[in-house]
């Protein structure tokens, strides 16, 4: 039996058999090209060849990040929509730099408590726990209402939303589950590990299996992206892993979505030592700035992709917010950023906004863009890179990291292009993806064109 229900703007309709979405995290296209190739995932092979499915080439929001596209995807639209506008930001308020991995910082309802609130059953798992408590609002917890008020609501029913990372701690009050390392069969996994994205896969198999789910989201960790590129052994064991928890979805009849919240590119010199451009150095020097201290001169950089998770990145990836000290010049700044090597572009804040769909409050008053080869930070004393020692940095947050996997075990009538300048053309976006495994799915819809 189909079920419609609307949030943001955007309608869904359920095909009358579970909907499972897979965000597999840093995922660009050649990692399962690549794992293909190499025989590891003969269900997708499968899937694609037999003419069944469906690949499209797509696009994440900006930035490229965790936190933004998780909950694009979880909210059907981007940034300017849900607020959240990267894992990490400066409260203009207070002045504080702080983490948004609370609820209190949506602006809008995911289509999770809005499907719940409809009456469908809804999972959601993640790998680490700083996406559960952004997830979970209006699923299991208090969270913002559905007619957009931004007051806080508890939900009339309960779903499940747990983390792999904290599994082990689930409780039927604030998961809507327990028990779940017996009911998976796994020990709780390191949050440094690959481990971390197959338990998340093997507890959506598992909760399907026994308990039933109309709609279910799955999202996964980036630690393995971070350290090893697409056809490598470790790469392709994870894809492999991907790929047998996938068929057991498709085996249970469930429409399975492969997609991605951002790619992923390697940030080094010919050598293989991080290729970094410090930003908050490089705009000391173009205001011509004195200061003994950073900060002190009034200018912070803030990089978005900062988490509580920052061994495998040393907190680098492409995307910077940089705020001026009163005085400065904004255009002048601007330009003199755009000639530095490593820039792809920088923006002033209302120009970053409307470009990237973005909310303008929470931004700098400068937006850089690192190429995909180079990634920025603030000054070198900063960052810890300790944890880079075993593998060479690969990081995202920009453009170069834009382009995503898209992929469906059903075929469906292709979207049209969108209309968007940069990276290889696409014809979806990752916060698509419920939309086209529900409403495209069923053809409820007249148009094949994403309203994203």
């Amino acid at each position: 039996m189909t079920t419609t229900f609307s949030v943001n703007s955007r309608t869904y309709t359920t095909p009358g058999v579970p909907v499972v979405v897979i965000c597999i995290d840093g995922s660009e296209p050649e990692y399962h090209l690549e794992a293909i190739k190499a025989g590891r995932m003969p269900w997708l092979a499968g899937v694609l060849e037999s003419g069944r499915g469906t690949s499209w080439e797509a696009h994440c929001a900006m930035p490229a990040l965790t936190n933004p596209n998780n909950v694009s995807i979880a909210t059907g639209r981007p940034p300017a929509v849900h607020g959240i506008s990267g894992n990490y930001i400066l409260d203009t308020d207070t002045g504080d730099e702080v983490l948004m991995n609370d609820k209190l910082f949506l602006r809008a309802p995911t289509l999770f408590a809005a499907a719940n609130e409809a009456g469908l059953d809804v999972v959601v798992v993640t790998a680490k726990d700083k996406l559960r408590r952004l997830l979970g609002a209006g699923l299991v917890e208090d969270g913002p209402a559905l007619d957009g008020s931004g007051e806080f609501v508890a939900p009339s029913r309960r779903g499940i939303c747990l983390s792999a990372e904290k599994a082990d701690e689930a409780t039927i009050e604030e998961n809507g589950i327990d028990e779940v390392l017996a009911l998976v069969g796994k020990p709780r996994p390191s949050v440094y590990s690959a481990d971390l994205s197959v338990f998340a896969l093997a507890a959506g198999v598992e909760i399907l299996r026994t308990r039933g789910a109309d709609l279910m989201y799955l999202s996964l960790s980036d630690y393995i992206q971070h350290k090893h590129a697409p056809g490598t052994e470790a790469a392709n064991d994870l894809y492999a892993q991907i790929d047998h928890y996938a068929a057991q979805l498709d085996a249970l009849g469930a429409v399975v979505v492969l997609t991605a919240d951002h790619g992923m590119s390697a940030k080094t010199g010919p050598d293989g030592t991080a290729n970094v451009l410090f930003v908050e150095d490089e705009v000391r020097a173009i205001l011509g700035s004195t200061a003994a201290e950073p900060g002190s001169d009034g200018l912070r950089v803030i990089l978005p992709i900062t988490d509580p998770y920052t061994v495998h990145h040393g907190a680098l990836g492409s995307f910077a917010s940089v705020y001026l000290p009163d005085g400065a010049n904004l255009d002048t700044t601007i330009e003199a950023l755009r000639a530095l090597d490593g820039v792809q572009a920088a923006y002033g804040r209302a120009e970053a906004a409307s470009t990237f769909s973005l909310p303008p409050d929470r931004i700098g008053d400068i937006v850089v863009l690192g190429e995909a080869g180079t990634a920025v930070g603030r000054y070198a004393a900063w960052h810890d890179l300790t944890g880079l020692a075993d593998a060479p940095l690969r990081s995202h947050g920009a453009l170069g990291e834009l382009q995503i996997p898209f992929l469906v075990n059903r075929a469906l009538p292709q979207p049209e292009q969108l209309d968007e300048p940069w990276g290889r053309p696409a014809y979806i976006h990752n916060y698509d993806a419920f939309w086209a495994a529900t409403t495209l799915v069923t053809g409820q819809t007249l148009a094949t064109t994403s309203p994203s």
